[in-house]
């Protein structure tokens, strides 16, 4: 049985940029954590950006996956949509490299970190859209800038799930789920 280098680096390389961020990760931490040397590595890759690149690639290939199985589901948009949500911040955290990443750019601002998140938040925004232009074409929605209103609910999504929490008791997902119907499905005002 042959073993799948390239795999194995990728790994390694996961596992670093995990461990110790962005930055920190040198092509020596990656080699040694693969057990491979570092000729290996330069064989698949030429730089350790080309490396995070490989990486995010794929991470963006499977939440756009786990996107569009739950965007199949066949419910209405406002559940479509908080399903959507919740399988967003689910991958955010089963993925260790994202909280990572988001940790770097906090305390440190590494513009690779930045813009690993940002490309991670770009696919989710796009999906996003996507979705709520379709309900407006199928008139569950009025309409609206698609682009905007991806924005506004994704971020007021996350603030709720985790910068609420910073200075306010936890809400469960069934309280955060409440205030989103609240504010996109029937509004605040009278």
């Amino acid at each position: 049985m042959s073993i799948d280098r390239k795999a194995l680096i990728l790994q390694a390389a996961t596992l670093s940029f995990v461990q110790f961020g962005y930055k920190a990760t040198t092509m020596d931490q990656v080699s040694r954590i693969a057990n491979v040397g570092k000729g290996t590595i330069y064989t698949f890759f030429k730089t350790k950006e080309e490396l995070f690149e490989e990486i995010l690639d794929k991470a963006t290939s499977e939440l756009t996956s786990v996107m569009s199985r739950v965007a199949a589901q066949q419910t209405t948009f406002v559940h479509k949509l908080l399903n959507l949500l919740d399988s967003i911040l689910e991958f955010r955290l089963d993925h260790e490299l994202f909280v990572k990443l988001a940790q770097e750019v906090r305390d440190i601002g590494t513009a690779q970190a930045l813009e690993g998140v940002k490309r991670m938040e770009g696919y989710a925004l796009d999906f996003l859209q996507q979705q709520i232009e379709e309900a407006i074409g199928s008139g569950e929605v009025k309409p609206c800038d698609a682009s905007v209103a991806a924005f506004m609910i994704l971020r007021m999504y996350l603030a709720l799930t985790t910068e609420w929490n910073k200075s306010h008791e936890p809400l469960d997902q069934d309280k955060i789920k409440e205030h989103m119907i609240l504010f996109i499905s029937t509004g605040m005002l009278q």
